[in-house]
């Protein structure tokens, strides 16, 4: 009974997306109760994607891995090195929307993009791929960035940051292998579908989670709110459809759009993060609708 009703989460993922979404925004008192709980949630995801994936796949061989790591570079440096320069130019980088551009266009993808491949029915091990070693680069591949933009802080607060999140990738994933070698290295189409709808709970618990900067700054000033969300849609949008016309992958173009701006609030001081939070609310929005709103783009991907 239970099992039936996992699959049948899974295969309406993208629903449980909006349900979550909706709860964030509904439930401010949850959403702030659950806060402290997001470094376990964020670790339970990815141990959940990498049980589906399993490491033949997320590993990939010697090709794909190179392929992955070019990617990590456009994604990780050449992006943001040239907007971080486009807003120098412009005057903007000083400015809240010019940090919260510049974190977002520097992070390596979030945990949940794998899922958002599978919920789309793309393969999701370049996401995995993509997801591991762009975190483990990350403190290498931010350092340009830090040079061209001292706002963000010291380099060994960032690094100890990306390389604490590196731990928690690396033992999740690490048990999420070893468990499915022991227990099942063949998965069958209903074992899937059952972490299919594991997914898809994690990802709706965890937006409520994501969600707790939202709701005072929509009730507070609606038309900042909405300045900030319009931004956040750009930037995410615009990087998938500028990835799926570059012939990326899906699962690449996934990732290429969501980023885990959230690992710079463990790294930088709340003096440079504060002014940046309601942005990294309303990422939120783009992320949790990729799903639903990017089926028809990447159906042919």
């Amino acid at each position: 009974m239970i099992a039936n009703g996992l699959r049948r989460i899974g295969r309406h993922g993208r629903l449980a997306l909006i349900v979550g979404l909706a709860g964030g925004l509904a439930l401010p008192s949850l959403s702030a109760a659950m806060k402290p709980a997001l470094p376990w949630l964020v670790a339970g995801l990815i141990f959940l994607s990498a049980l589906r994936i399993g490491m033949r796949a997320a590993v990939g061989n010697l090709g794909e891995a190179r392929a992955s790591l070019g990617r990590v570079l456009v994604l990780q440096v050449a992006v943001p090195v040239v907007g971080v320069a486009l807003l120098i130019a412009a005057g903007l980088a000083d400015t809240p929307a010019g940090l919260a551009l510049t974190l977002a266009l520097s992070a390596p993808s979030i945990a949940g993009s794998p899922a958002f491949a599978v919920m789309l029915s793309r393969d999701p091990a370049p996401a995995m791929r993509l997801l591991i070693l762009g975190t483990a680069l990350f403190p290498l591949t931010v350092l340009p960035v830090l040079w061209l933009s001292p706002a963000l802080g010291g380099f060994s607060e960032v690094a100890g940051a990306a390389l604490r999140l590196v731990a928690v990738i690396l033992a999740a994933t690490g048990a999420a292998f070893a468990l499915r070698r022991r227990f099942f290295p063949e998965p069958s189409p209903d074992t899937v579908g059952v972490i299919d709808g594991l997914l898809a709970i994690a990802l709706a618990v965890l937006v409520v989670g994501l969600m707790s900067a939202v709701v005072p700054a929509l009730s507070g000033d609606p038309l900042r709110f909405l300045g900030w969300l319009a931004l956040a849609c750009a930037m995410n949008f615009g990087l998938q459809f500028a990835a799926h016309a570059a012939g990326l992958p899906p699962g690449a173009c996934i990732v290429a759009g969501n980023r885990n701006v959230a690992l710079f609030l463990v790294a930088l001081p709340a003096a440079t993060t504060d002014p940046v939070l309601i942005f990294i609310g309303c990422y939120q929005v783009p992320m949790y609708l990729t799903p639903m709103l990017m089926g028809r783009v990447y159906r042919t991907g």
